[in-house]
């Protein structure tokens, strides 16, 4: 079945899987020097949420990704907690992204239930938002969509630019 999906979206015109985004394709930036996340869509940047990301630089890796799993009160499987428990860690939502080699279950973007760690360094390399942030970005964000990660001192404007989102 993960075969076939993959087949799917390599050929699906709907999205270039590999490419930069184009114009007015959704794509998330995530800038971990100032632990921000900018929604992108038709070519603006609609939204800039504060977010958490790792502990060390290292943690939260670098590099343009795809949103590759989606989920609605997402199961923790290192520690066995079932997905909407109070205890939860990833919150409400998951959108998981292939980085590393990973398959979408590794890294992501989430909610949280220690909404305090927001804004800061503090995450085992995941990156963390508020539950209600989370909730109304999930159903903006398709399966597909690209995902940026940079430290960077750059605007959201001039990174969207560099990665195609905004035009130029």
């Amino acid at each position: 079945m993960p075969l076939l999906l993959a087949l799917f979206l390599l050929i699906s015109p709907l999205w270039p899987l590999g490419q930069n985004p184009r114009v007015g394709d959704p794509m998330l930036i995530v800038n971990k020097q100032t632990n921000q996340l900018a929604f992108i869509r038709n070519g603006k940047i609609e939204n800039v949420y504060r977010v958490a990301t790792g502990k060390t630089n290292q943690l939260t890796p670098e590099g343009l990704f795809t949103v590759t799993v989606k989920a609605i009160n997402p199961y923790y499987r290192k520690k066995n907690i079932p997905g909407g428990a109070p205890n939860n860690p990833l919150g409400s939502r998951w959108i998981g992204f292939d980085a590393k080699g990973t398959e979408g279950r590794t890294y992501g973007i989430h909610g949280t239930n220690a909404p305090s760690s927001i804004g800061r360094y503090i995450s085992q390399g995941c990156i963390r938002m508020h539950n209600r942030e989370i909730e109304a970005l999930f159903p903006k964000v398709p399966i597909g969509t690209k995902v940026a990660v940079v430290k960077s001192y750059q605007s959201f404007e001039q990174l969207g630019k560099q990665y195609g989102a905004i035009k130029r």
